[in-house]
């Protein structure tokens, strides 16, 4: 048995840019849920999709602004694109989704400690994600991510090919490099080659030698490397720490919460509010 975790925040996104702006009869662009419930209808269509949950993220702030104003935020985002936000967490609900809305925490927060929840009681759990964040969850091939568009999984093996280190160093690696997504500045000097070698020696931050001399990697201008992170070290450490994902999130449910029973009452109603007419007849496989 597979448990499959949607980065819904993800999906919307790739709605909203993706397809043909659509108002519904409100005046509300909706557009963005057409596409998120197009695909999880695809989604709920693969027979080996039995228990599977979803994460939004309900405000795009969370306890990391507070950690480092340069945080990302929801400054910028296209109105019409946050408002479809809510939609977006009653349609997945009324499909008969398991939705976690987070506040606090982000939604990969909520997908990650799902995963580490649950892994011990699934043969596998997929991760529908292309975020390279969430690649420090994967486990071997107990959990995995899988990239939708792209129809690539990523197992531990593949995240070494991909990014050069295991996903436990993922965290160490967003620190030195950066991560402009998310407003991670990363350390000068640092770039993903030089980061990937010594990270793929020490492993943390925390072991890497303050001499460059002592390092067992082979990486051009070490001695500039060193010097540069040592002397931002705080800064490197406050980073890893906005990159690494919480598996502590109160998701509220077991495993058998999050089994699909069907699509619930008042989901074509739903439909017609918003003027999607042609997604109001679902064919389910039904369980």
């Amino acid at each position: 048995m597979r448990l499959h975790l949607l980065d819904a925040t993800f999906e919307l996104f790739r709605a909203f840019y993706g397809l043909p702006f659509e108002r519904g009869p409100d005046g509300r662009a909706v557009h963005g849920v057409r596409g998120l419930i197009g695909t999880t209808l695809a989604l709920l269509r693969q027979p080996d999709v039995t228990h599977l949950a979803a994460a939004t993220d309900t405000v795009i702030e969370s306890f990391r602004n507070v950690l480092f104003p340069g945080y990302k935020t929801g400054e910028g985002i296209d109105p019409d694109l946050w408002a479809q936000f809510p939609l977006a967490e009653e349609a997945l609900a009324l499909l008969g989704m398991v939705v976690w809305p987070m506040v606090e925490f982000e939604a990969d927060d909520a997908l990650a400690t799902a995963a580490h929840r649950f892994a011990g009681e699934v043969d596998q759990v997929v991760i529908l994600s292309p975020d390279k964040d969430l690649a420090q969850c994967v486990r071997g091939e107990r959990v995995v991510t899988h990239d939708r568009l792209r129809r690539k999984t990523y197992a531990e093996d593949d995240v070494v090919r991909k990014f050069g280190v295991p996903p436990a160093s993922i965290p160490d690696l967003l620190a030195l490099v950066g991560d402009t997504a998310d407003g991670i500045p990363g350390i000068p000097r640092w770039g993903l080659k030089s980061a990937a070698a010594v990270l793929a020696v020490h492993g943390h931050i925390e072991h890497i030698p303050r001499d460059a001399g002592a390092w067992q990697a082979s990486v051009r201008g070490a001695a500039k490397l060193a010097e540069s992170l040592f002397t931002r070290f705080d800064d490197a450490l406050l980073y890893k720490k906005l990159a690494t994902l919480r598996t502590d999130v109160p998701l509220g449910v077991s495993l058998a919460d999050l089994e699909w029973r069907g699509v619930r009452n008042g989901y074509v109603d739903f439909c017609d509010r918003l003027g999607l007419r042609s997604l109001r007849e679902v064919v389910l496989k039904q369980r």
